[in-house]
Parts: C-alpha cells; structure tokens; sequence
C-alpha cells in the first residue's frame, strides 16, 4: 500500500469586505480545510461560502480557532485563564459546527491558529485547555498537534485523536518548533524548497532546521499557510512531489493516525 499523507491549508481568513488568499483555488489542491472561525479573521458568510467549496472540492472541514485578535490576525500572544482559552476553542467549533451544517458536513479536526499553537505547543495548561473543549464538543475531533510538544502530549493525554503537524513554508527552530515570523526568511516563498522541505519529512522522517540541525519527526498532515501570496504556487509543488513520489494525498479523516 502507498504511502499516506494529508495536506491542509488554513483558509476562510476573509473578512467583511476584506479579502485574503486565494481559497478557491487551494481547496482543489489540498484535502484538508483549516477554516477560521470568526477571532482571529472570518465572518458568518466568509465561513459559509468556504465550507460549501470545500464539501465541493471533497475537502474535510476543521476547526482554526484562535486568540480573539482581529487586528493582529491572531498572531499576538495573549495570556489568559485556561479555563476562559477552553471556552473560548468551544465556542469557536460551535460557530463552525453551524455553518458545516449548511453543507452537510462534521468538523473533522482542530488545528489552533498563529500565536496560540505556538503558546500550545510549549504550556501545558493552554494544550490541554483546547482539548477539553475537543473532547466536551466532540470527541472524535482530530486534534492537529505540532510533534513532540504539549499539544501531543495533551491530546494523548485526553485520548483523543491526533495528527501531528509538519509545515510546508515555514523554517524550524533546533527544538522542533517554528521559528519566529518575525526572523527573515522563516518563512519559505520558494515552491520548489517547499516540495523539497515536504519530501523529506514524509519520506525520511525529519526536518533540518535553520542551524543545520537534523531533526527526527513523524507527520500525519502538511500544511500550507492559505493566506501566503505563494500559497497555491507553493501548495502545487507540494502535491506534485508527493504524489510523483508515489505517496497518496488524502482527507484527514482518511489518515491512519498514531494510536
């Protein structure tokens, strides 16, 4: 049997009359939607109109919850009460919940937004806190966790379902996290770096990070940042070099994921 991996990109990050990425195309291309959920960007109708092209393009649909930070795009860290973050993830698969119900479809995981799946992936209290509201919501929500961090560890901890997340266009740090945005060149424009980046973490198992360091990771998913002006180029790459390396691109609900 081929190899396995699912693609995801984070879409629906419109607002009101503003417009970002270009989501019409990238729901061809991968086969898992991150859609936002109204705190960090997307609206009602933004939500909709996104849910419904991706049941058409046979995307599943997840969660993409983040810090209520509209005018910083979700990309500020915000300390509060874990028990206020729970109530707040809760909340925001409910509203998505809703409008999957339009098209006919289940959030099938949560993957958090920008600063928030940073804090995650370090406070043990902030990973936990998403996923008591995975579990309290539903239960057979995938939670989508950086490897090797809280996230993984709360989710384990929780029994819940798990895919462990690598990213297409973004540089790691020696501990296995993404390096700061704020560092140039963090983030990968080039398409063909990407695929390359991709590849050899689905079929070697590790990242290099900016130092050089070689890291050891297994992935279940890949994501592409939606809201990237070279996000459909750079999602492209990606899907042609896996699938030209024989590996099958699939839906996260059709992932064999780690027990």
């Amino acid at each position: 049997m081929a190899l396995q991996i699912n693609l995801n990109a984070d879409i629906a990050e419109s607002w009101g009359a503003y417009s970002m990425g270009n989501d019409a195309a990238l729901v061809k291309i991968v086969r898992s939607a991150n859609v936002a959920c109204g705190f960090h960007a997307g609206d009602p109708t933004v939500m909709h109109r996104f849910v419904t092209a991706a049941k058409e393009a046979g995307c599943s649909v997840g969660a993409h919850p983040a810090f209520n930070d509209l005018w910083g795009f979700g990309r500020r860290r915000i300390t509060m009460r874990p028990s206020d973050l729970e109530y707040m993830m809760a909340y925001q698969i409910g509203a998505l919940q809703a409008m999957c119900a339009y098209a006919g479809l289940k959030v099938t995981h949560l993957k958090p937004h920008g600063a928030l799946n940073n804090m995650a992936a370090e406070d043990a209290d902030y990973a936990l806190a998403i996923g008591r509201a995975i579990k309290t919501v539903d239960r057979n929500i995938i939670y989508v966790a950086l490897p090797g961090t809280e996230m993984e560890t709360a989710a384990r901890k929780l029994e819940l379902p798990l895919a462990r997340e690598g990213f297409a266009d973004r540089q790691y740090d020696d501990n296995g996290n993404l390096a700061s945005r704020s560092i140039p060149g963090t983030v990968l424009k080039d398409a063909a770096k990407a695929a390359e980046q991709v590849l050899r973490m689905v079929r070697g198992g590790e990242i290099v990070a900016r130092s050089g360091k070689v890291l050891k990771v297994q992935v279940e998913t890949i994501c592409v940042h939606g809201d990237e002006p070279t996000a459909v180029e750079v999602a492209t790459a990606v899907r042609k070099g896996l699938e030209g390396a024989g590996i099958q691109v699939v839906s996260l609900d059709q992932m064999k994921l780690p027990g």
